[in-house]
Parts: structure tokens; sequence; C-alpha cells
């Protein structure tokens, strides 16, 4: 499923395909804004997202062999709620 599917299902829901837009895109933006302030977003009987940081560490370059290193940085986790798993 992706960004389109989710906007068709809003879509059914709501009057216009361009509200449907609107909705999906804001809860998407006003979600990203939160995790860029490094806040966690926890949308109860789904999940929750928090920003991870990695620090840095020590990599291989698969195709020389060299010993690179790789600079830290944030990335997103994602914990699904007990009842979406169920």
């Amino acid at each position: 499923m992706n960004r389109l599917d989710i906007i068709r299902a809003v879509a059914k829901v709501l009057t216009t395909k361009g509200e449907a837009a609107q909705a999906v895109e804001t809860t998407f933006e006003t979600i990203r804004s939160a995790l860029n302030n490094e806040q966690k977003v926890v949308i109860s009987n789904f999940g929750t997202f928090r920003v991870k940081h990695r620090q840095e560490r020590e990599g291989r370059n698969p195709k020389t062999g060299q010993h690179v290193t790789v600079p830290p940085r944030k990335g997103v986790r994602f914990k699904a709620s007990k009842n979406l798993l169920s």
C-alpha cells in the first residue's frame, strides 16, 4: 500500500479526493515535523515512531574492501502496537 492507496481509502469516507489528499498530506507532514523536532509520535492502536541516534562507526567498502568511517546520523524507528500485531 502506498500514499495514493491511502488517499483513495480516505476519499471513500470524505467527499472528494482532494480533501482526502490534503488530510493524508497534513497527517504525514505533522508526523514528519514532530520527528524532525525529535519528538516521539504515538498513534493509539497502531504504533510508535521515534528518532534513533546512530554513532559513528567503522565500515567497509564491499567493492574494494577498504575501511571507511561511517558518520553519525539519525534514523526513525517504529514499534508496532500489540493491537496491530494481533
